[in-house]
């Protein structure tokens, strides 16, 4: 059954195709006043079997159909690889094995037809075995009773899926400590999780991590510690960058080239914005604009762009020694990967790199496609904006020909918020279909492929309009008489006087803005509202029908591609990391209110960390640097406003600046059809715009002036500058930050000199049991050795191997993770040097040193 393409364990739940389905039991705890775990009082049906003693520890649930006799005509039942005769030789052998290992089954007798459920029940000396096999360290001391007052049930369900931790032991191989559920009720610890996690009451409090992660398992609790860091952290920016924003908003009355664009007074007349029927325009009417750029494009930003390289550093270590905290705390530091074939439909083994290569080939190939397909998207926009701006311009009312501009970015920029949310979706479907395709071997195999390939569509839909604007968005327009057009017709866009600053800075928060927005209260809240409606009134129904449990891949993509919003592009928008943290303090308890009620029950899955998302954010955290150096340089002002100051100034001011940064062009080189047909502003001889050419009165007229070149060698000097300063800076913070905390380093110290002394003393009781003394938190040795001291011919073995390892944990504190790795190889070789009857021999085992 295990290797059958029909593998229960692999299929969504529920399925019509597989012989046999896993469901959580149901918590269907009503409510009561008072609950006992020693009183005996009835808890419901779902909780124990018929004899209500026995606790229901799993649930395996199937689609029971009519046969074709019994049934009406064939067409009404579904085509099926197996009849349902198989299907049920295959239940009969696999319950026939679930008995024979030992567990307790019982079956639902109220429903002959429909959705039939079987109740497990896993006995405890069962529990035990398989705990020492699978080397999970548990406390084995019983506990008296307790009783809980005042426990109801939740507003959406009841308590919505028990599945005790201790049955993951045996029914799934998942390893969760048995603790979880010696010391507690489990749907106690649901409705804690309810009243002190997935609560919005409790916005404020600190998330019960460890309660996660004895509920959930490793991988969600990582995820959800990870965003608990990542949250906490995002503290220390939102308040630096509404402090850079508002040093804008105080400041912007004393810049000088604000002022200048909205002084009436200088009657600077630009050219217009598109072919015959857009006019000439005045400077001053694009006031606004200027006053909100200087908003974010100010000398405090930049400090700003340092410090969030800084930061990123900073959140990466951070992150680390929480995580190596979490392993040691969470007993992973020994953890073996451990990987589970992939049920395909042919033996691995039989596939040839003809199988393989056909698959590469079209991943190839679709990503190519793919690729184009974003970018094609993206020119679709910006032609949308190009025939909207003069479709617009045609407008006779003077009003609505002055905020054309905005209108048009607006409207442009919701298209693309739209086009992203459409394709991001899309792109999520081909990228597991493309790794499929590439027949990967075993499950952690095609978890990687399919990260990687999902951040690499998602990540190029989501940045592609952002990085349009910041890096060619008005680069390849031409000028005045020399225009380069779409279609023969459209002139290219071009960014507006004060920059593409303004436009990147609205881009990118109504892109982030929106995208959460939608996904947060549409895919997450509204959809599954309406859905909930539709459920039956059964609970062992309501809870066969919640939405299967799909990974937290979705999650942490989601929070991955803020991450880049908030680090990749945060020198156009300080208030990135602010709406960042108010979404991420939403999201925590959204995510929680999901897990708790929404979704069934995941079964546990263990791991040491987050696996290659780490390695994603340390490329992301990278590569903004690069991106702030870039936007700062050729998206701001900030480069050619400080070349002016101090190389043409004559004061070493800022006066004079927007005349500067303005070229001429003389109105009669228009070429035939390109000049304003009507004209509200008489007497133009010369309009202005945007760029550093050569005026029509000299010789090179038009050309490249020289303050061009200047400027845009200052401009890659500062990408240069800025790009070795912050990796310098970065790399500094991740030398000075050690990867384990000092108080972790002493403890792990500790408990190899406890572990060493108790050793040591057995060597003088032979016939003494092996154990350490109880202390309170998990321990990265086992709690009790039971096995019998070996021969005092040992004895010198013994002393040597100890002194090896003490010294080898003392120069390198972070060697007890590999030595802890083989932990029961040592305890192995070092109580049985050598077999029974067999001569000694003067060479000690030496396998357990690697």
């Amino acid at each position: 059954l295990e290797r059958s393409c029909q593998d229960p364990k692999h299929l969504p739940v529920p399925s019509h195709e597989s012989p046999l389905s896993l469901l959580s039991a149901s918590e269907e705890a009503k409510n009561k006043d008072v609950i006992s775990t020693e009183s005996g009082i009835d808890l419901g049906p779902g909780l124990f079997f018929s004899d209500g003693k026995r606790k229901v520890d799993y649930i395996l649930c199937y689609k029971s159909k009519k046969r074709r006799s019994q049934g009406g005509p064939a067409g009404d039942i579904e085509d099926s690889k197996l009849t349902e005769e198989e299907k049920a030789l295959m239940r009969e052998d696999f319950e026939a094995g679930l008995v024979e290992a030992g567990l307790q089954i019982e079956h639902d007798k109220e429903r002959p037809n429909g959705i039939r459920f079987i109740r497990l029940h896993i006995p405890w000396p069962i529990l035990s075995r398989e705990a020492e096999l699978q080397k999970i360290k548990v406390a084995v001391k019983k506990v008296s009773g307790f009783t809980l007052w005042h426990i109801s049930k939740f507003k959406t369900h009841d308590l919505h899926l028990v599945k005790s931790p201790r049955s993951n032991c045996f029914v799934l191989g998942a390893e969760l400590p048995l603790s979880t559920y010696l010391i507690t009720f489990v749907p106690i610890v649901c409705q804690l999780l309810h009243d002190e996690w997935a609560n919005y009451g409790v916005m404020h409090k600190y998330q019960p991590v460890d309660l996660i992660r004895k509920y959930f398992g490793e991988q969600i609790g990582f995820y959800f510690a990870w965003l608990g860091v990542y949250t906490q952290l995002l503290i220390p920016p939102s308040v630096l960058g509404i402090i850079v924003f508002l040093y804008g908003i105080f400041t912007v009355d004393t810049n000088v080239p604000s002022q200048e664009t909205c002084d009436d007074n200088l009657n600077i007349t630009m050219c217009p914005l598109c072919d015959g029927v857009c006019d000439y325009w005045r400077l001053s009417t694009v006031c606004s604009l200027a006053r909100a750029s200087y908003l974010f494009d100010n000398g405090a930003t930049v400090l700003f762009a340092i410090f969030m390289s800084l930061w990123a550093a900073c959140f990466l270590e951070h992150w680390k020694r929480r995580q190596m905290c979490l392993k040691h705390s969470w007993d992973l530091t020994s953890l073996e990967d451990q990987e589970v074939l992939k049920p395909l439909c042919h033996e691995p083994d039989s596939l040839d790199i003809e199988d393989h290569l056909s698959g590469y080939l079209i991943n190839v190939s679709t990503l190519l496609f793919l690729i184009f397909v974003t970018f094609s998207a993206v020119f679709g926009v910006a032609v949308y904006r190009i025939c909207m701006l003069s479709v617009w311009s045609m407008n006779p009312d003077p009003e609505a020909k002055a905020s054309v501009r905005m209108t048009v970015t607006t409207t442009g920029i919701i298209l693309n918020m739209l086009v992203v949310l459409v394709l991001e979706e899309v792109y999520g479907a081909i990228a597991v279909w493309l790794t499929e395709l590439e027949l990967p071997k075993t499950t952690e195999e095609f978890e990687e492929r399919l990260i990687v390939k999902s951040f690499f569509l998602k990540s190029m839909n989501a940045f592609a309009p952002i990085f349009y604007v910041a890096f060619f968005k008005g680069r390849f327009a031409g000028r005045p008489g020399d225009y380069v057009y779409v279609f023969g017709d459209y002139r290219m866009e071009e960014c507006a006087p004060p920059g593409c600053l303004i436009e990147l800075c609205i881009q990118l928060s109504m892109i982030m803005l929106g995208k959460q927005l939608i996904q947060n209260n549409v895919f997450e809240v509204l959809i599954p509202y309406k859905e909930e409606e539709k459920r039956p009134k059964q609970q062992l129904d309501k809870d066969y029908v919640l939405e299967p449990f799909e990974g937290v891949g979705s999650e942490y993509m989601e929070m991955i591609i803020q991450y880049g919003f908030v680090s990749l592009f945060v020198a156009s928008f300080p208030l990135a990391p602010a709406f960042a943290l108010l979404n991420n303090v939403i999201e925590i308890r959204l995510d929680a209110a999901k897990f708790v009620t929404e979704i069934r029950r995941p079964d546990a899955v263990r791991c040491k960390d987050i696996g290659i998302w780490y390695n994603i954010l340390c490329g992301i955290s990278k590569f903004s640097v690069i991106t702030n150096a870039f936007v700062i340089s050729f998206t701001s002002e900030f480069v050619p406003r400080m070349i002016y100051q101090y190389m043409y100034s004559t004061n070493g001011t800022l006066n004079g600046y927007t005349d500067h940064s303005l070229s001429y062009f003389n109105v009669s080189n228009f070429p035939p059809g390109t000049a304003p047909t009507t004209t509200l502003i008489t007497g133009v001889s010369t309009c202005r715009y945007k760029d550093y050419r050569d005026p029509p009165w000299k010789p090179d007229a038009y050309t490249l002036s020289k303050e061009y070149w200047s400027v845009l060698a200052a401009k890659l000097a500062f990408v240069i500058f800025f790009q070795n300063l912050a990796m310098f800076l970065s790399m500094l913070v991740a030398w000075m930050i050690p990867d384990v905390p000092r108080s972790l380093r002493e403890q792990l110290k500790k408990e190899n000199m406890m572990l060493m002394e108790f050793l040591l003393n057995q060597d003088q009781e032979p016939a003494a049991p092996l154990c350490l003394p109880a202390q309170e938190g998990p321990r990265p040795v086992t709690a009790c050795l039971d096995r019998a001291t070996p021969a005092a011919s040992a004895g010198s073995n013994r002393h040597l191997l100890l002194l090896l390892w003490f010294l080898l944990t003392l120069h390198h504190p972070p060697a007890h993770i590999h030595l802890l790795h083989h932990e029961h190889q040592f305890r192995h070789h070092l109580h049985n040097p050598r077999l029974p009857n067999q001569p000694h021999s003067p060479k000690p085992p030496v396998n357990y040193l690697h």
